[in-house]
């Protein structure tokens, strides 16, 4: 006559039907060694001498028990979470975007997480984000047009940072070529009288590419006028904020037959004020923007700006941050890594008609 379960029997019964809760129960079912079903599951190095067939095994039956490697131990042994904190003005506007499309790519590739926060320009959230990243254990930080106002204990890239801050590798582009490219398109195009929109000044980029655009122009015998520069203002990362610096430029009287625009969004803004006081894009002013946004390329006038490689940029600065988290506190940390701009030409700038 059979033995009747007990309670305890029972238990048991149920417990190995869910299957093993660790790693160890894991690889006794398996009948192999922690250490080989660790690597397994974390795509460690060690694996690649593992033979295919036991690697399927392994991955089999995790899926079939729905088991997940404990990733808060694997941080605690090694060290390491593998997440990294993004830290970004905001998320709506095309530049930061297209910076983090190239971030988001490189770490996905090494199987990185990344946590982002955006500060919207306030200085308590300047202060206060780094520290909540950093209380989240992440094995470093990647900034993006973000000043840096806290002592780096970590890795940090900065992508459009100009400060030499001890431990920060700053990703910037060579301004001096780009307005190189842009002050030089419109001067052979006939354009001497050239209005300029500065950037608001909490952007990192607003002061370098003032300068390079007025070196430029000075080179070329036609200095930037004062009265023919304006600022945005305001933190709206709309077309608005050109919309109204051009306002303001075209009821000053002064005259002018091209702008440079700080970037591709204020540019936008520029047209449709130019657009309301009857002049023609490019027929009457030519308008140039700057980082060439997705927007840029189907917006009525195609908009002819100087090409950011912001998606390069953000795979730059996230190479780099990888690289200093493996090699640790090697003293070995770049500067500085710079990458070129491109002049795209579309339909938003022509000859001067004379």
């Amino acid at each position: 006559m059979p033995r009747r379960k007990s309670n305890s029997d029972k238990q048991n019964g149920s417990d190995e039907a869910r299957g093993p809760k660790s790693l160890k129960q894991l690889a006794a079912h398996l009948d192999l060694s922690p250490t080989t079903v660790s690597w397994v599951l974390n795509d460690a190095p060690g694996a690649i001498s593992i033979p295919q067939e036991t690697k399927d095994r392994i991955r089999l039956a995790a899926r079939e028990f729905n088991y997940r490697p404990n990733y808060l131990a694997r941080s605690l042994r090694v060290q390491r979470t593998n997440t990294i904190g993004v830290i970004v003005p905001e998320l709506s506007d095309g530049y930061s975007a297209m910076v983090l499309n190239g971030v988001e790519s490189e770490l996905s590739t090494a199987e990185y997480f990344y946590l982002t926060a955006s500060h919207l320009h306030k200085h308590d959230l300047l202060e206060k984000l780094p520290r909540v990243l950093i209380d989240r254990q992440v094995d470093g930080i990647i900034a993006v047009d973000t000043p840096i106002h806290f002592v780096p204990t970590l890795p940090v890239v900065n992508v459009s940072g100009h400060e030499a801050i001890d431990g920060v590798t700053n990703v910037v582009l060579n301004h001096k070529h780009a307005a190189e490219l842009g002050i030089g398109h419109l001067y052979n195009l006939g354009h001497r009288r050239i209005a300029v929109i500065k950037g608001q000044e909490f952007s990192s980029d607003t002061n370098i590419r003032f300068d390079t655009i007025k070196a430029a122009a000075e080179k070329r015998g036609i200095p930037v006028d004062p009265k023919l520069t304006v600022q945005l203002q305001g933190d709206s990362p709309s077309p608005e904020v050109g919309y109204s610096a051009v306002k303001t430029l075209l009821a000053s009287g002064e005259q002018f037959t091209a702008v440079f625009a700080f970037n591709d969004v204020s540019a936008i803004g520029a047209i449709r004020a130019l657009e309301e006081m009857g002049l023609r894009i490019p027929e009457d002013v030519s308008v140039l923007g700057f980082d060439d946004i997705y927007a840029a390329a189907f917006h009525n006038p195609a908009l002819t700006t100087i090409r950011q490689p912001l998606f390069e940029m953000g795979s730059i600065a996230a190479k780099a941050l990888l690289k200093r988290v493996a090699n640790g506190s090697d003293g070995n940390v770049p500067r500085e890594l710079s990458v070129e701009p491109t002049l795209i030409v579309r339909q938003s700038t022509a000859r001067i008609s004379r």
